[in-house]
């Protein structure tokens, strides 16, 4: 595959993440970041550690590297609905509350 064939897969898959975390946020009631760029450095993170991991772990905490305990820190992770309902929003800033 070359370099565009490269880039159109990966912009597939940063839609089909993309497309799925606005659903869950929308099921929620939730938003997702409007900030573009912060939203699209987590969107590549979770679909590299989907391809790396075969999981999608919050790219923004530590994967200990137990599969069992990073269960925890898949996104959407434990920690989210606290976070959102505690501090508006997720620790990763992909999801918000509305409102």
């Amino acid at each position: 595959m070359d370099a565009v064939g490269k880039m159109t897969e990966k912009n597939a898959d940063e839609d089909e993440m993309l497309k799925w975390a606005k659903g869950y946020a929308t099921k929620q009631g939730w938003t997702l970041n409007t900030d573009e760029k912060q939203l699209s450095t987590v969107i590549r993170g979770l679909v590299r550690n989907k391809k790396k991991f075969g999981r999608l772990y919050c790219p923004c905490r530590l994967r200990s590297g137990d599969e069992e305990k990073d269960l925890a820190i898949e996104c959407p992770c434990m920690y989210h609905k606290d976070e959102i309902s505690q501090d508006g929003h997720c620790h990763c800033n992909l999801y918000f509350k509305t409102g």
